[in-house]
């Protein structure tokens, strides 16, 4: 390939083919100028779009170490190499198929992996990165917010009943001194009982005096 053209248009589908990750392979045959430019904006940054020889694009693909089928080089081809969201691109291919029938998509390679129809389709089904990620998004501020609830309802609760029972300390300041008033209440209680111990015991001593008594009188009376 001794053509210095030809060798600067391998160089350069070899770049893209390494700098992208991936490549969609396409027939553009009917396609207008002006269709193409569509299509080029309808991708927008997701992926270029550029024509290229099919002799070129294989010894581009051997140079660059991709391993693409040789029955995608058949016919007239044009290359998507993806920069951007792979979702997207295979949505703005397919998109754009659907209204000009002239745009068919051969196949392709995608992060080093061989890309068929309807590997294809399955991929242009899918949601974009940017979706997926605003429904992360959303979940993950849905769960937050539910956490926060979680967190912040007993919060609330104690706060709310320890402002009860600092009101009713005001009115009432006995409420917190709740439990000396038991305890002294206790020691009275006990107080009472010894007292009622000192009473049977005095009853005891009367009982003695009276018995000393008797004792006397009868030996008085022997006496006599």
């Amino acid at each position: 390939m001794a053509n210095p053209e030809k060798a600067a248009a391998v160089a350069e589908i070899a770049d893209q083919f390494r700098e992208s990750s991936g490549a969609v392979l396409t027939e553009y045959r009917g396609l207008s100028v002006k269709q193409l430019q569509e299509l080029r904006r309808a991708l927008g940054d997701s992926a270029t779009y550029a024509v290229a020889k099919n002799s070129l694009t294989k010894i581009a693909a051997e140079q660059a170490g991709v391993e693409l089928d040789e029955s995608l080089l058949v016919g007239p081809t044009a290359i998507a190499f993806i920069t951007g969201d792979a979702v997207e691109a295979a949505k703005g291919l397919r998109n754009f198929s659907k209204d000009n029938t002239s745009l068919v998509v051969k196949g392709g390679i995608v992060d080093g992996q061989p890309l068929t129809i309807d590997d294809f389709k399955r991929l242009a089904d899918l949601e974009s990165r940017e979706v997926l990620l605003s429904k992360l998004a959303g979940g993950m501020q849905a769960s937050l917010s539910r956490a926060a609830s979680l967190f912040n309802a007993p919060l609330s609760q104690a706060a709310r009943a320890a402002a009860a029972l600092r009101d009713k300390a005001e009115q009432d300041p006995s409420v917190l001194a709740g439990g000396e008033t038991t305890g002294a209440g206790a020691a009275e209680d006990t107080d009472g009982s010894m007292d009622g111990t000192d009473d049977a015991d005095g009853a005891d001593d009367s009982s003695d005096s009276t018995d000393s008594t008797d004792s006397t009188d009868s030996t008085t009376q022997t006496h006599e």
